[in-house]
């Protein structure tokens, strides 16, 4: 009798079922990534809800800046949460980092803005 359907199947639909300690540990990658997301989502909404002596225009742009960076990361965490999954399921090797560049750079330029305003 085959077991519960899984979703999404792009993933479980493939494969063999895996050590579950490499499902847990993508996992908690993922949730990793998402605390990320969630963290440059709060200093985006934070840097806009906070009086801080940065100029208009600017301060609108790095917060909304912030908060598309954390946007992105969330997607990228899902993207990388299935594409590691399945690897696993077929015994392949683990996918590049894609985002993480991206990301490191974002978050660089985000704090250079942040030294030269302060400055």
């Amino acid at each position: 009798m085959p077991g519960p359907r899984r979703w999404p199947t792009s993933v479980y639909g493939t494969g063999a079922e895996p050590d579950y300690r490499f499902s847990f540990a993508n996992e908690r990658t993922f949730l990793a990534w998402i605390r990320t997301s969630l963290a440059l989502v709060a200093a985006g909404v934070a840097l806009d809800a906070v009086e801080v002596s940065f100029p208009g225009v600017v301060e609108d742009a790095l917060a909304a800046f912030l908060v598309v960076l954390g946007l992105l990361a969330a997607v990228s965490a899902w993207v990388r949460w299935a594409r590691a999954e399945r690897a696993i399921r077929r015994a392949e090797p683990l996918p590049a980092q894609d985002f993480a560049p991206v990301l490191a750079v974002g978050i660089v330029l985000a704090s250079a803005v942040v030294l030269v305003l302060m400055a």
